[in-house]
């Protein structure tokens, strides 16, 4: 039986995100699935859409960090609300790109939203950024210059293109072949249906 890969669309800005990074590398490696880690902006996507972050919404900006923490303390996984939210994610995501290029998307993915949404880093900010390539082990001051080119700055606009395209309205938004999963709380359903216990 051919080995399904899940392909992982994610932005740092998403609190959901962090939570679902946490866990998807044990949740594909129990379901014998590939994993795939595609940066997207969840802006665009919200703008594509017509959607909007669940802070953008009075009563959801109010319970919002109080679910995280729930989440947070079921994975058991460190949280802490940061000062600067939303943050400008950009230039994260565009390294994350480069990151993948050298084979460390996973590690540069959790280590910059590890920054963010445990350390209260910002995230917008070069320093930030390169501090977790080096956590990720890679050079900060390559991948920062990387993360400027063209062609990285290209792929990631496709990303996010092809999310929409395919379906996705938020994050973290997860495809196995063309059926989607969206969001953190989706994981088990995700899982099920890699295993063959849920039908498309």
């Amino acid at each position: 039986m051919e080995q399904r890969n899940i392909e992982f669309f994610w932005d740092a800005a998403s609190p959901y995100t962090y939570l679902a990074a946490t866990q998807i590398e044990a949740l594909a490696a129990r379901a014998g699935a590939g994993l795939q880690w595609r940066p997207f902006l969840l802006g665009k996507v919200f703008e594509a859409t017509g959607n909007s972050m669940p802070a953008a919404v009075p009563a959801k900006g109010k319970h919002l960090f109080c679910d995280v923490q729930r989440w947070a303390r079921h994975y058991g996984v460190p949280v802490a609300f940061p000062k600067i939210f939303p943050v400008n994610s950009v230039l994260a995501l565009r390294a994350g790109i480069a990151a993948g290029a050298q084979g460390k998307s996973a590690a540069f993915a959790l280590a910059v939203m590890r920054a963010y949404w445990a350390e209260g880093a910002d995230i917008s900010q070069p320093a930030s950024v390169s501090a977790a390539a080096s956590a990720a082990g890679l050079d900060g001051a390559a991948l920062l210059a990387q993360a400027q080119e063209q062609p990285v700055k290209d792929q990631l606009r496709a990303n996010t293109e092809e999310a929409v395209r395919r379906g996705a309205f938020g994050a973290p938004t997860f495809f196995v072949g063309e059926q989607m999963f969206w969001g953190n709380d989706r994981l088990v359903l995700l899982e099920e249906f890699l295993r063959g216990k849920l039908a498309a």
